[in-house]
């Protein structure tokens, strides 16, 4: 008889108690059976059917054995029907289902080894996921010895197999992995959720025949049904908890994604009451996301307008886009400007479950723009072309060298004496155009105008020219001279005017001063005042520069040393006056 129960199973006390009275009557057979043989010895016999008798009540109870036995059967697979019941309703993770799983099966079968076989969801193949031993111990990868050949026909038919004897079930006796792995009793049963095998159930014994019958075949069978549904729920599980993991961080990315925008992100229900207000709309509106959530858009920004509005309500009702350029006043603000997007937020059979509104800030923007409009004919290009870069940066200062070109017109006082003040500002721009164009030509930078004098600048960050500042700085001063020597054939006799020009080249502090409210890109140094102190000692007409810009130039400008009343400044010792450029050869 097959052994349902394995070594550490107890039978019941009606199959104790039927088995006693067995041996009792067994027994009393064996008394009245030797009774007999005295009795036959002295012509006597026992009372007729005795034996009869006797040996219907052995099968009586051999009858009621049974059939306890068959009841034991069937009370323990309810248990275990019941324990997998409980394990259903657990929320336990896979891995941990497929292990006690498997235990129960080798617990009920007395197999030697259980594996459990399931199909991958994504590839189709079959592959070990569980391998347990008697011990309730796992069986490391290297030591799997299962028989592809059974695995893979229950999984493709959905037809449990059980074989007392693998080795002589002419179905496998010649399949290699029964032969190599000397298997014997055998049975597989097929994990099914409905109609569909989603994998199998597997134990063994490599060394007795005969352990599985049909009955632990039914058993088992019974028990892979509710193990699969454990199984699948284990697996639905850990598909929720993975689909969970991947919202939260959607979610999470999202709010990251909304809380980096610049721009306001709006979104409203089909009612128009706010359901996202990320926070560049709390830095825009100056109010918190908890005083607006499910509040009506109209209640939070009345200033946004009748057009906007009946554009978000078109949004709403017929899907229409729109965007626009605002100009409200905002309480706290004032005058603003925005450029808004708004767009219909639609599901995913395109029905219309809100809208989305993009809220760009473009008042500093527009601010900028304006301020830039009216200084662009104040400024030189290159100062206009980098402002924006200026304030990226915000520069606190940056120590390179530079050559400082500083001009001022000669005689202007005596000659502004005698002009009406109208007439005097259109001779002195016209001088000043003249200095502005010279410097502009060579790239320069116009860092002032002080009166009738202009300051201009080679070299800063905002127009790097490492190699030919000074020159720069000089052919600006020539062009100057000449450019003033062609005004005059246009200017009365009486508004003909010079410049006197200073250069030095040195290193200088270049950036950002003033306030919040007003900046400026200007130099700070000894090249400043050194340029200022030339320019002062140059007779009309005259460029003067410092020894530091003459062994720049050297070699391409003609220049003599000149002797001029300086203070006791050791960067003015030797200063030069340009003649010309030198000709090169060609």
């Amino acid at each position: 008889m097959s052994t349902l129960f394995g070594t550490q199973s107890f039978a019941s006390p009606g199959i104790v108690t039927a088995e006693r009275i067995k041996g009792m009557i067994h027994e009393l057979d064996g008394l009245l059976r030797a009774q007999r043989a005295l009795l036959q010895q002295r012509g006597m016999s026992l009372p007729p059917g005795a034996l009869q008798d006797v040996a219907t009540a052995e099968q009586d109870i051999e009858k009621l054995a049974a059939h306890l036995r068959a009841q034991q059967i069937e009370l323990t697979r309810l248990r275990a029907l019941a324990d997998t019941s409980a394990l259903i309703n657990s929320s336990l993770g896979l891995d941990e289902v497929l292990n006690r799983v498997m235990d129960t099966v080798i617990r009920l079968t007395d197999a030697e080894r259980g594996y459990i076989v399931l199909r991958d969801e994504h590839t189709g193949s079959m592959t070990v996921r569980v391998a347990r031993n008697l011990d309730r111990e796992t069986i490391e990868r290297s030591s799997f010895t299962v028989s592809r050949s059974v695995v893979n026909s229950v999984a493709q038919t959905g037809v449990p197999v059980v074989t007392t004897n693998a080795q002589s079930d002419p179905r496998f006796a010649e399949q290699e992995s029964v032969v190599s792995y000397s298997l014997r009793s055998i049975l597989c049963v097929p994990l099914k959720i409905k109609e569909d095998v989603i994998g199998v159930v597997y134990a063994d014994n490599r060394v007795r025949s005969g352990l599985f019958g049909e009955s632990e075949l039914a058993l088992l069978t019974a028990f892979a049904d509710q193990a699969a549904v454990a199984i699948e729920n284990a697996r639905l599980f850990e598909h929720v908890r993975t689909t969970l993991e991947e919202v939260t961080e959607n979610k999470e990315l999202l709010e990251s994604v909304f809380a980096s925008l610049a721009s306001a992100v709006i979104t409203t229900d089909c009612d128009t009451r706010v359901i996202i207000w990320n926070q560049a709309a709390e830095r825009i509106f100056g109010l918190e996301r908890q005083q607006v959530l499910s509040s009506p858009l109209a209640d939070i920004l009345p200033d946004l307008g009748a057009e906007f509005y009946a554009a978000l309500q078109r949004a709403l009702s017929d899907g229409l886009s729109y965007a626009a350029e605002l100009e409200p006043v905002l309480a706290g603000r004032g005058k603003v400007v925005f450029a808004v997007r708004l767009s219909p937020l639609k599901t995913h059979d395109q029905g219309i479950s809100g809208a989305t509104i993009l809220v760009d800030d473009l008042t500093d923007i527009r601010r900028r723009e304006a301020t830039l409009a009216e200084v662009r004919r104040y400024l030189p290009p290159a100062m206009v072309e980098n402002i924006r870069a200026i304030d990226t940066l915000a520069l606190g200062g940056e120590e390179r060298e530079i050559s400082i070109i500083f001009a001022d017109v000669r005689g202007f006082t005596g000659f502004s004496e005698q002009l009406e003040p109208e007439a005097l500002m259109t001779v002195i721009n016209r001088y000043l155009e003249v200095a502005s164009d010279a410097i502009h030509l060579y790239e320069g930078i116009i860092d002032k105008y002080m009166g009738d004098a202009v300051v201009g600048l080679y070299n800063t960050q905002l127009n790097p020219q490492e190699e030919d500042h000074a020159l720069r700085a000089i052919r600006a001063a020539m062009s100057m001279i000449y450019d003033v020597k062609v005004l005059h054939e246009l200017m009365p006799p009486n508004a003909r005017l010079w410049y006197g020009i200073g250069i030095d080249t040195g290193m200088a502090v270049l950036g950002n001063v003033g306030t919040d409210e007003r900046k400026e890109f200007t130099a700070l140094g000894q090249p400043v005042a050194h340029a200022k102190q030339l320019q002062e000692a140059a007779e009309r007409g005259e460029i003067i520069i410092s020894e530091a810009t003459y062994q720049r130039v050297r070699d391409r400008i003609d220049a003599e040393p000149v002797q001029r009343p300086f203070r006791d400044d050791p960067g003015l010792h030797t200063v030069y006056r340009v003649i010309g450029f030198k000709r090169r050869n060609r």
